[in-house]
């Protein structure tokens, strides 16, 4: 018998590239929700103007710079005059939309959005791509720490939209909101999940400050943001096929946190409580989630953290770091599973 007829056939990645989307192969799509959604928006708001540093093709905000020239601004690299900027223009009446990747929008402009912007309350919206694990490119582009960073920041809100459908319906919704606002970025073709749940509910909607119930069971409560949410569905659908129950409490909205839905979520049922995220376990939604159980005085019947572990991450192809890390559909899965013993 030769080699060839023994050998197994190694699982195909769906992409070998760094920088991808997160789509699975097969799976729904829209291209640039973001962009197209502040085009939009801004088409009968003259007062939206659009910022970047050197990224707007990057962070879709080039169809804005397409749409109204007149209204952006390039900056270069330099994200601390990116912050700055956005600062100075709100304070003449403007709602600036200010873009970058998360790591250089949160770890190198930290002071500016913290003295310039949000000390005086206004009215930056910063928008960053690439959260969490969503780059191979190791920990200099991996914003595995941005929600602890943000969180920290009195009176800032932070949204991490789910897919498409969350971040078309964010746009307006945080543009309308008096205050600066921190939204993690999905771009390019970013996957649409939440108008369609297998076994959920229909008619989803985003309400800033709001987390959604998507689905009910009985066994387990994920509570989640982001592209989490998107694993937690597949994962519900996986484990129904082996009679385990999943509920997911989508919170696309980090600060301010929709306590009351949580402790209503947890409160009187018993079953494991996982936090799903796409970032580090120190400092991101699962401790925000904990906090709020333990000063309501709320006990579930177990408690998970599925984030990314506290550690600098390695460099590589996503769908193998996805898989390290626990939090691709079939890692997740199992972690689950292996909490319910």
């Amino acid at each position: 018998m030769s080699s060839a007829t023994v050998t197994e056939k190694k699982p195909k990645l769906t992409t070998s590239a760094m920088i991808a989307s997160i789509a699975s192969e097969g799976q729904r799509v829209k291209a640039a929700p973001f962009g197209k959604a502040l085009v939009d928006y801004a088409a009968s708001r003259p007062e939206v103007v659009g910022l970047t540093a050197d990224l707007a093709k990057y962070t879709d905000l080039h169809l804005f710079a397409q749409a109204y020239p007149e209204r952006f601004f390039q900056m270069g690299m330099a994200e601390q005059l990116l912050m700055g900027t956005a600062g100075g223009l709100a304070k003449e009446g403007l709602v600036p939309f200010a873009t970058t990747y998360a790591v250089f929008g949160t770890r190198r402009a930290y002071d500016f959005i913290h003295q310039v912007i949000a000390e005086e309350n206004l009215n930056v919206k910063i928008c960053c791509a690439l959260p969490g694990l969503t780059t191979g490119y190791g920990p200099s582009h991996q914003a595995t720490e941005d929600l602890a960073m943000m969180r920290g920041v009195p009176g800032l809100t932070i949204v991490d939209p789910c897919d498409a459908l969350d971040i078309e319906q964010a746009v307006p919704q945080i543009a309308a909101h008096k205050g600066p606002v921190y939204m993690r970025l999905l771009r390019g073709q970013v996957p649409l999940v939440l108008d369609e749940i297998e076994g959920g509910i229909n008619n989803y909607s985003f309400e800033l400050g709001k987390a959604k119930t998507l689905r009910e069971g009985e066994d387990v409560l994920v509570i989640s943001s982001g592209i989490l949410t998107m694993r937690a569905l597949e994962v519900a659908q996986d484990l129904a096929r082996d009679k385990i129950g999943v509920s997911v409490l989508h919170c696309p909205t980090i600060k301010p946190l929709d306590e009351a839905a949580i402790v209503e979520a947890v409160r009187y049922k018993h079953r494991l409580v996982v936090v799903a995220e796409n970032h580090s376990v120190v400092g991101g939604l699962g401790e925000a989630v904990a906090s709020a159980l333990l000063r309501h005085r709320v006990q579930p019947a177990g408690f998970q953290l599925a984030g990314l572990p506290d550690a600098f991450l390695d460099a590589g192809a996503l769908p193998t770091l996805h898989d390290r890390y626990g939090i691709s559909r079939q890692a997740l899965g199992a972690r689950i599973k292996g909490w319910l013993g």
